[in-house]
């Protein structure tokens, strides 16, 4: 499993991607996010799912571009690169299938090209259409998605700052971290600012960062003691009270 987060606000783009690959007993680190910036042209793509996949998808993806294909907007890259996914599915899906493997690739694509208006951000799916997030949904997670939603939901809109979504982005997979044994540190993030056509990547360890997961930890702590205690006074008062004869 994994987790790829992309977060798109009015300021720019955030993309956080684990780097922990695991097979069978034996887990690794491999890079999952790639990115192509030329003039007037960035774009990240983060995949989740058969890493053989991905990594032939991606290459088949580069190919096209050294081979002279350029993309004046984003959606059509998207488009390219889906199409690169069911050129893998043709030559490799009943081979996989037949070992017992399902074919699966979910992508986050984002990034800006020359005449896009605006940042933008897509999540491909392994049949090769595509959705592009907008202001009502200001981020997309591929992967181990089921435990880092929530922090997401109640905090980011597309009003959000580029700092409040890398650091709500980093508690969501901080919270999956620590409830999934297939997610773990080193974490890859990429930002991009609108108009920019420039993104910077940055890999952050689990040394880096455990004492903002401290602290976070002791905050919800805190703050879970602050609750007031008031409104479960109704049902505990309704509970019987202990028998003297069994004690």
């Amino acid at each position: 499993m994994t987790y790829c987060l992309g977060i798109k606000v009015k300021e720019g783009l955030v993309a956080i991607a684990d780097t922990r690959i695991t097979s069978g007993s034996d887990t690794t680190e491999k890079k999952k996010i790639y990115i192509e910036q030329r003039d007037k042209s960035a774009l990240f793509i983060m995949t989740s799912g058969l890493r053989s996949v991905r990594d032939k998808a991606i290459l088949y993806f580069r190919e096209r571009m050294e081979e002279g294909i350029e993309y004046n907007k984003l959606y059509k890259a998207v488009n390219d690169f889906g199409e690169q996914v069911k050129r893998v599915a043709k030559e490799d899906r009943e081979a996989l299938e037949q070992a017992g493997f399902r074919f699966n690739l979910n992508t986050i694509i984002g990034g800006q090209l020359k005449d896009d208006d605006e940042h933008k951000l897509f999540l491909l799916y392994p049949e090769g259409n595509w959705v592009e997030l907008g202001g009502g949904a200001p981020f997309v997670v591929i992967g181990n998605s089921g435990h880092g939603k929530a922090i997401l939901n109640r905090t980011l809109t597309s009003e959000s700052s580029m700092h409040l979504a890398l650091k709500t982005g980093f508690l969501s997979f901080d919270s999956t971290r620590a409830s999934a044994n297939d997610v773990d540190f080193p974490i890859d993030v990429v930002l991009y600012k609108n108009n920019s056509f420039g993104m910077v990547e940055h890999r952050y360890t689990k040394k880096d960062l455990e004492q903002i997961s401290e602290q976070w930890a002791e905050e919800l702590k805190a703050a879970l003691n602050r609750i007031s205690n008031d409104w479960m006074d109704v049902a505990f008062s309704s509970m019987p009270l202990p028998n003297d004869e069994n004690l």
